[in-house]
């Protein structure tokens, strides 16, 4: 099921309705605009051959701030955990705003098993176990794997999520994994 989601998201990247051209990204937030700080340097830089979607795993408030949340996030992923940054590279807000957090070419990080290197992680913020995700934030999570695809030249067997590589978790939440399982 997952892979007819993820030949919508290819279509959808490609279609003359579709608000993006292949070649310019959504509307990404960048790491300075929400009060973060670069990475450091990294390792070689890794080549995108997955795209992983995930969730926060934490409820989401109403009202809460998305920024402040990035921020201190990049502070325990530095301090904590000791990462070079947080582990995704992009954060999807439910509003559908999307926000840049780890370089692309930096391999993420992870708190399970599998291993992370080569894949292009895409966060929602919310618990999806418990929560539903936004249709702002599914939209934004379309148009930005869509065009992720397109960028790396990823078929449709690129696209997962994260419980598809790790039996440790339950991430991205059976309420955003439905959306996978269901083709929508």
């Amino acid at each position: 099921m997952r892979i007819v989601f993820a030949a919508l998201l290819l279509a959808l990247a490609g279609c003359a309705s579709a608000p993006h051209t292949p070649d310019i990204p959504p509307q990404i937030i960048p790491v300075e605009a929400w009060g973060g700080s670069p990475a450091t340097a990294s390792e070689e830089p890794q080549h995108i051959s997955r795209i992983t979607l995930h969730h926060q795993g934490e409820m989401w408030k109403d009202g809460t701030d998305p920024e402040a949340y990035l921020r201190r996030l990049q502070q325990w992923s530095r301090l904590t955990k000791h990462w070079a940054d947080i582990p995704y590279h992009y954060v999807i807000a439910p509003d559908g705003r999307i926000y840049a957090a780890r370089p692309l070419a930096q391999a993420g990080d992870t708190n399970t098993e599998y291993d992370p290197r080569g894949h292009a992680l895409v966060m929602l913020l919310g618990n999806f176990e418990e929560q539903q995700p936004t249709p702002a934030q599914l939209n934004a999570a379309v148009e930005l794997t869509a065009w992720l695809a397109r960028q790396h030249h990823l078929g449709v067997d690129a696209i997962a999520s994260h419980k598809d590589y790790s039996h440790q978790t339950v991430c991205p939440g059976r309420n955003l994994y439905a959306y996978l399982e269901s083709g929508w």
